[in-house]
């Protein structure tokens, strides 16, 4: 079969999209409004994209037109924080891509704790065991759309926290002890399951 993205309907798009790029990693985006009310979200649109220097980004869809609080808080105040998702926090992960008004946050609804960051306004969660701290740098909305699209939003590393016990001898993570876990289409989410290795020639 063959399908033309201008000749089909968007929620098939996002359905062959979504079903064929798999695992995905989850980025659990904290942010902060310009009022200081913090949010916490998860986007499976997110990835590194580069170390020298760190930069990650994730993308960030509207609805009807309608900015997500994360966007809008990220483009206002530059900052936000991905905390890194673990089989341990998957419900309450998932918990906080329920909808709620602009006013109340996430953390709460969720039971999860924020803390205060280092070197960025947005809290950290507690609970994940890696997080990254992010200054945005540059943002992009997909042309062309039309529902809203997606914005683009790549931001640079500028603390990295992980837990003691997760890391080894140089700077490698112990993923026995980490157990990401990646989202697949519809409701399914992945674990890691059998490794294997192959040397690069």
């Amino acid at each position: 079969m063959e399908f033309n993205p201008q000749e089909i309907d968007p929620k098939a798009i996002y359905k062959l999209l979504t079903g064929i790029i798999i695992p995905r990693p989850i980025g659990w985006v904290s942010s902060i409004s310009a009022d200081g009310i913090p949010n916490l979200a998860p986007f499976s649109f997110f990835n590194a994209v580069g170390d020298d220097p760190p930069h990650v980004m994730f993308s960030a869809s509207a609805h009807g037109k309608a900015n997500k609080d994360t966007l809008n808080n990220v483009l206002t105040t530059k900052q936000f924080v991905v905390n890194m998702v673990t089989e341990e926090l998957t419900e309450r992960m998932n918990l906080t891509a329920h909808p709620l008004p602009t006013h109340e946050s996430e953390f709460e609804f969720a039971g999860v704790t924020p803390i205060a960051s280092v070197k960025v306004k947005p809290p950290r969660v507690l609970e994940s065991p890696i997080t990254m701290e992010c200054e945005l740098v540059h943002h992009y909305t997909l042309e062309d759309n039309k529902f809203g699209g997606s914005t683009i939003l790549v931001g640079r590393i500028v603390m990295f926290h992980v837990n003691d016990e997760l890391l080894l001898e140089d700077y490698k993570i112990n993923l026995d002890l980490y157990q990401p876990v990646s989202r697949l289409a519809g409701h399914h989410y992945s674990k890691l399951g059998e490794l294997f290795s192959i040397k690069r020639v």
